[in-house]
């Protein structure tokens, strides 16, 4: 039960950012809640390998579980709910969560990012087995010398393929955008890298065994490959921090100093809904930085809560 008495601070996220705050906070005895909606896209991961300290892989999703165990070690309260509202006032905010309505002096907005799927029949269960997957700088280590292709609408799934032409001989861009949404420059560059731009749509996907994609065209022609990359970007989870005031890029992301402060006092945020490189290790380093900074911005301070009550 979340008590009503106003927090120190909220997290409103449990991915890899807001645990690590969650870990940081607890070990400064902080009064505090995380609320998780449950949609960390880093519980979507089969198995990374290039996580610091995991040199046999692991899962997003075990991951997530060993960081929740150890926050509660310290105390922290993981909360599985949505927050729907977010009002800065006085010298705190203002959460709404389901009927409810909980004060908090300090918020750590790790809300994450939402990928844009590809938009093919079926496509969920590859991405469940791993055959489709979103970030190449996590994982294209493990894919190097196979048959890849890149789905992409625009500039992005070209530099994308050509990122991946560094660990494969064997990649294909499969245009799903308008034709002019890649740019003659792009074309070249793709072209000059022996990467072949495919632009027929899609009428089919097939899953043949444990690897392999086959993509049937409207041209008659069925592609296979044995690892697919979505390149069609991702929409920034930044809602709350709108609504809150906070400035964000034109991306969407919220804009951040340093300190992981954003442009709303008391307001932070961390992680993916941040501009910058999406790895799970940057997020929790962002984390550890907006829980210390608050927990700094705490000592021996005294504040008024939403409902009037001085805490401190």
């Amino acid at each position: 039960m979340v008590a009503d008495a106003p927090l120190e601070a909220a997290i409103i996220g449990g991915g890899p950012a807001g645990l690590t705050a969650a870990i940081y906070l607890g070990r400064f005895f902080r009064r505090f809640v995380v609320f998780d909606g449950g949609e960390s896209r880093a519980g979507w991961i089969p198995r990374s390998h290039n996580h610091p300290g995991f040199p046999a892989g692991i899962a997003g999703a075990r991951l997530l579980g060993r960081m929740r165990r150890q926050a509660r070690l310290y105390g922290a309260r993981i909360v599985r709910a949505r927050v729907l509202g977010l009002e800065r006032g006085g010298d705190g905010f203002a959460l709404a969560v389901g009927r409810r309505s909980l004060a908090a002096r300090f918020v750590i907005l790790a809300t994450g990012v939402e990928d844009i799927e590809p938009p093919f029949p079926k496509i969920s269960r590859a991405v469940k087995r791993g055959l489709v997957r979103i970030c190449p700088i996590c994982d294209a280590y493990e894919v190097r010398n196979r048959n890849i292709a890149v789905i992409g609408a625009d500039h992005r799934g070209a530099r994308e393929a050509l990122f991946l032409r560094d660990y494969s001989p064997r990649v294909s861009l499969l245009h799903v955008g308008p034709a002019e949404n890649l740019a003659a420059s792009d074309r070249q560059d793709l072209a000059g890298a022996g990467i072949e731009v495919i632009e027929t749509p899609v009428s089919e996907v097939v899953i043949e065994g444990d690897r392999i994609l086959a993509f049937d065209h409207d041209d008659g022609i069925r592609r296979a490959f044995e690892i697919v990359y979505s390149a069609l970007g991702i929409r920034p989870r930044a809602e709350l921090a709108q609504t809150a005031g906070a400035k964000l890029e034109a991306a969407g992301c919220a804009v951040v100093d340093a300190h992981q402060r954003t442009t709303v006092e008391g307001l932070y945020a961390a992680g993916d809904v941040v501009r910058g490189l999406n790895q799970m290790s940057i997020a929790q380093a962002e984390g550890a930085v907006a829980a210390t900074d608050i927990h700094n911005r705490l000592r021996g301070c005294r504040f008024s809560g939403w409902f009037g009550a001085e805490s401190g």
